[in-house]
């Protein structure tokens, strides 16, 4: 992530390299760069005659190395675009121009979900002669601190519990995320801080029935809450399915588990070992007082099969609700 903002700083500087090729399994940081250099490279009258975008799936490499090959007409650099690179045949038959490339040239190829062989002569060219960015999909916990991270740059602040409730809501996204964000940003006065009820009000997200809180009580033992959330899941199968509600459980258990384990349960210790903010470190604490280790494997174990159910593995008649409340009933019991 801290690459890609390198790019564009240096970009914004004047430090302009010949090739950029953006690789990896998180899009939207790839697409981040390919949109800031197709936007600001060139002025408006320049890239009628010198900016061209080109999909992988419609050309060949040699079309590539074709038109980057030529020179500028009127402006002191060209810029050439491919993206959806991942759909080009022979990628490594780039190597070649990389190794050669023209100098009036900006080179931009968006290669989406894969990786390059470093083994191969075009990662070994791009290393000496242009600038090879890779990243990895952000996990879960991560993606928290990325929306804490972009809100306070766009001017923004948001608590942990709001970033939370987005990923548990969103997943992992980003452009998803992204444009969440930005409708809030919208509404939203700049240095305001982006609250539950405002995600509530302009994304829908129920700031009391959500996932989030559904596990949250679940820890707590609130059995009142817990089946109220479970009846409003039930009415709402498409935006709250029982498998993704049963692999959040999972997931929080799995922790739970690790949690009784750990020998040090101070708060950065807890936190850094189980991957979550140290905001949500209360939560585990209290979560290990209801269910000790023996309950918590117990409870395991039912998860797995309310998992079944939701493919429809033992599940006879009974609705999602009937199943996630059965589960309530056994887990809590």
């Amino acid at each position: 992530m801290q690459e890609a903002k390198n790019i564009v700083s240096d970009i914004k500087k004047g430090i302009i390299k010949p090739i950029y090729f953006l690789s990896g399994e998180e899009p939207f940081f790839i697409d981040a760069i390919s949109d800031y250099i197709e936007k600001n490279l060139l002025d408006e009258a320049e890239k009628g005659f010198n900016q061209v975008v080109l999909y992988g799936r419609d050309v060949t490499v040699d079309d590539i190395v074709s038109n980057a090959k030529r020179y500028p007409m009127m402006a002191e650099r060209q810029v050439v675009i491919v993206k959806e690179a991942q759909d080009l045949r022979a990628i490594e038959n780039l190597a070649p121009y990389v190794e050669n490339h023209q100098p009036t040239t900006v080179l931009v190829v968006c290669y989406k979900y894969k990786k390059l062989d470093k083994r191969k002569a075009l990662y070994k060219a791009l290393k000496v002669h242009g600038v090879h960015y890779e990243n990895k999909k952000l996990y879960e916990n991560q993606v928290g601190d990325w929306i804490r991270r972009t809100t306070i740059a766009k001017g923004y602040h948001i608590n942990p519990k709001a970033a939370q409730i987005l990923v548990e809501y969103l997943g992992t996204d980003l452009s998803k995320v992204y444009n969440e964000l930005s409708k809030l940003m919208l509404v939203l006065p700049k240095d305001s801080e982006i609250t539950l009820q405002a995600i509530e009000e302009n994304i829908g997200i129920s700031k009391d029935f959500n996932i989030f809180e559904f596990r949250k009580a679940v820890g707590e033992r609130d059995a009142v809450k817990a089946h109220r959330i479970a009846i409003y899941f039930g009415q709402s199968p498409k935006e709250h399915p029982l498998v993704l509600t049963a692999g959040t459980l999972f997931s929080f258990f799995s922790q739970l588990l690790q949690y009784h384990g750990l020998p040090d349960r101070n708060k950065a210790t807890v936190a850094k070992a189980l991957r979550i903010n140290p905001y949500f470190v209360g939560d585990y604490e209290t979560a290990a007082r209801n269910y000790p280790m023996k309950k918590v494997s117990q409870v395991i174990r039912l998860i797995r099969v309310l998992d079944g159910k939701s493919k429809g593995v033992d599940s006879g008649l009974a609705t999602d609700t009937d199943a996630l409340r059965e589960f309530l009933v056994k887990a809590m019991g």
